[in-house]
């Protein structure tokens, strides 16, 4: 991390788990946790859309920031079972992820879909975590960088300068995501680095450094000092350790230091 340019940024994917009681619960914990009322870092919980005004609710007067899983690019009409940005830019949601590997894995998100998906929710005035990664086979292949140089720069078409600032970067290697494995943190660093100098290619380098990139592959207590520790990673898109509130707080208490 280099906090002398930008922002860390602790989010946590909860993905789809928690009812409301659950919700609520875990998050009374991490209110009462020292460690994340004293963050020096950004701390999010993005949860599921029925979790939503829970999430608000709660977080009230704290700095735990609510964002969404998702939304969708236009603004209304007949698009069963979706959210629009101005849906959750109503509630009060600030974040919002785009472009998950499980939605592009699971749900037929495509580089376009998740630029359209960007740039309604930057339109609509929410802060958006964008996802880039490679599979293991692209990964073995050697094209790790040629994936991850397209997805970003298809996903920041059309996304002014200015709108970056909104913008943080997770790298999610898909082959790391709920496998157990990680990405070294020399390989997380390399990546997150490139895909800083990509951004630096289609914007400019203080804009580059001023963007925030998180790693997003099985962070969890163990290595979270290491991975931290590289001057590219910016923070942490947490999966299964954000559903635990003493794994959570670990992670903040690193993304701190």
């Amino acid at each position: 991390m280099n906090k002398n340019l930008r922002k860390a940024i602790l989010a946590g994917n909860w993905k789809m788990n928690k009812n409301r009681a659950e919700a609520a619960e875990l998050i009374n914990e991490l209110k009462q946790s020292e460690i994340i009322k004293n963050a020096d870092c950004e701390v999010i919980i993005c949860v599921p859309f029925t979790n939503l005004e829970t999430a608000l609710e709660l977080t009230q007067g704290t700095n735990i920031k609510v964002g969404a899983q998702n939304c969708h690019f236009e603004k209304s009409g007949a698009f069963t079972g979706e959210i629009s940005a101005d849906m959750l830019t109503e509630m009060g949601v600030e974040y919002v992820i785009i472009g998950h590997s499980e939605r592009r894995q699971y749900f037929g998100e495509t580089d376009l879909t998740v630029n359209k998906r960007t740039l309604a929710a930057l339109n609509a005035g929410i802060k958006v975590i964008l996802c880039v990664g490679e599979t293991l086979e692209q990964r073995d292949d050697g094209i790790t960088e040629e994936i991850v140089a397209m997805q970003t720069k298809i996903a920041l078409k059309g996304v002014t300068e200015e709108q970056l600032k909104d913008v943080i970067i997770a790298y999610e290697p898909v082959w790391a995501i709920g496998t157990g494995r990680t990405a070294t943190s020399q390989q997380a660093a390399e990546v997150c680095g490139f895909i800083r100098s990509t951004v630096k290619s289609l914007y400019t380098k203080q804009a580059a450094d001023g963007v925030t990139i998180q790693y997003g592959g099985s962070m969890k207590p163990a290595n979270a000092d290491e991975l931290l520790s590289r001057e590219d990673i910016d923070g942490g898109l947490i999966g299964g350790a954000s559903l635990k509130a003493a794994d959570f707080e670990a992670l903040v208490r690193s993304a701190s230091k």
